[in-house]
């Protein structure tokens, strides 16, 4: 799905294709080159840090330092996807303030629940989804935060139960504020 934006500086003129490390002027190339630079860097060790806005900041960082410049610096335009818009890059620091408060990750890494910490993290991942920090790469930032996240919380983390289109359609019902599907995706990947 592409998104829509403001006049971005961050793409190639007269193009939607963003301005990479690579030169690469087509989508199609883009995507591939991004995904397989992904792919490598998420077999790596990621940044350590407390959960916090700024350690996801350098989770981003580590997964697209390859690919964009800009990795793991939030995003200056306004964007939307699916009609939907997310939080306005003048606010985009005091949200995610908030979305990642040390008290509600506390919480979260410390409950034991399994129903409980589902929710919780759906929550969580609904208002990071909601907020968008970065032009490009949202998505894969999310799982590999979720992943670190149960980790932390002394959970597993299955990422052959990933479902592309499960996890899409999660994450555009979360936006909509109905957190039943993500909530029952965390379990399936965290049980």
């Amino acid at each position: 799905m592409v998104y829509a934006a403001e006049q971005d500086t961050l793409c190639y003129p007269g193009t939607t294709v963003l301005i990479n490390l690579a030169g690469i002027t087509d989508q199609p190339t883009l995507d591939e080159f991004e995904f397989a630079m992904y792919l490598t860097r998420a077999d790596e060790p990621f940044p350590h840090g407390d959960l916090g806005y700024a350690h996801y900041r350098q989770i981003h960082r580590h997964l697209f330092q390859d690919v964009y410049d800009w990795a793991g610096q939030p995003r200056t335009i306004r964007i939307a996807k699916g009609g939907n818009w997310f939080c306005y890059p003048e606010y985009l620091q005091a949200e995610m303030s908030r979305v990642f408060d040390r008290g509600r990750i506390a919480v979260l890494t410390n409950t034991s629940d399994t129903p409980t910490f589902c929710k919780l993290a759906a929550e969580l991942l609904a208002d990071i989804n909601a907020g968008h920090p970065f032009r490009d790469g949202n998505g894969r930032t999310q799982l590999t935060f979720l992943a670190l996240l149960a980790a932390t919380a002394g959970r597993g983390f299955d990422a052959g139960k990933l479902e592309p289109e499960r996890v899409m359609q999660a994450m555009i019902d979360s936006f909509a504020g109905r957190l039943d599907g993500l909530t029952e995706l965390i379990k399936d990947l965290t049980a």
